[in-house]
């Protein structure tokens, strides 16, 4: 026995395709949204992740520049104790350089001169005197290029005649003269420099 259908197969079999593709169609619209929020939500997590690395390392800054701010803060209190150290170092070596510049003095002045004044302007000592003889100045000038320890650089200023006397029978002729020096460097360099030659003496 034959049986035939008579029902529109067509018609509903085109039914059954769309509802198919919508049903596949509402299908990936679901697993799109479902795949967006997913990312959605990685990428809120990487955001906050990161903010949290920004707030993090804006803290690590701002100590940072805290800590900068003091060690710029104690280098300017070092070199300030630096410079109070060399001041106070200086003046402890210059504190007994009058008393080698006089002793100095002392040992090249020849027989038959003596100094009226001795004044100092920062490393240049003015020596003003007087002589019995021109050649007792010329003495006093080898004896200081030679022989100092302190000093250096002599320059005679100028000689002239002066008579010096208690009463006319006694008046003596001498010489009036002025001569400028230069110590060697500060007191504490003048001290290594006197210690180096009185070594160097000790060994000829």
């Amino acid at each position: 026995m034959i049986l035939i259908n008579l029902l529109p197969y067509r018609e509903e079999r085109r039914k059954q395709r769309k509802q198919a593709f919508f049903a596949g169609l509402m299908l990936a619209a679901l697993v799109g949204a479902v795949i967006v929020v997913l990312i959605y939500g990685l990428l809120q997590t990487l955001i906050g992740n990161q903010q949290q690395r920004n707030v993090y390392l804006e803290s690590e800054i701002a100590r940072l520049d805290t800590q900068i701010k003091d060690i710029a803060t104690l280098r300017e209190e070092i070199d300030s104790l630096k410079k109070r150290q060399d001041a106070v170092e200086r003046l402890q070596g210059e504190r007994n350089l009058p008393v080698h510049l006089l002793n100095e003095l002392a040992k090249l002045a020849p027989e038959g001169v003596y100094f009226t004044s001795v004044r100092q302007a920062d490393k240049v000592v003015t020596l003003t005197g007087m002589a019995q003889t021109q050649e007792r100045i010329s003495e006093l000038l080898r004896n200081t290029s030679r022989d100092a320890v302190w000093l250096l650089n002599p320059q005679l200023g100028e000689i002239k005649l002066a008579n010096v006397s208690t009463n006319a029978r006694d008046a003596k002729r001498l010489f009036d003269f002025s001569m400028k020096v230069t110590i060697k460097g500060t007191g504490n360099e003048a001290e290594e420099a006197a210690k180096a030659d009185a070594a160097g003496k000790k060994k000829v």
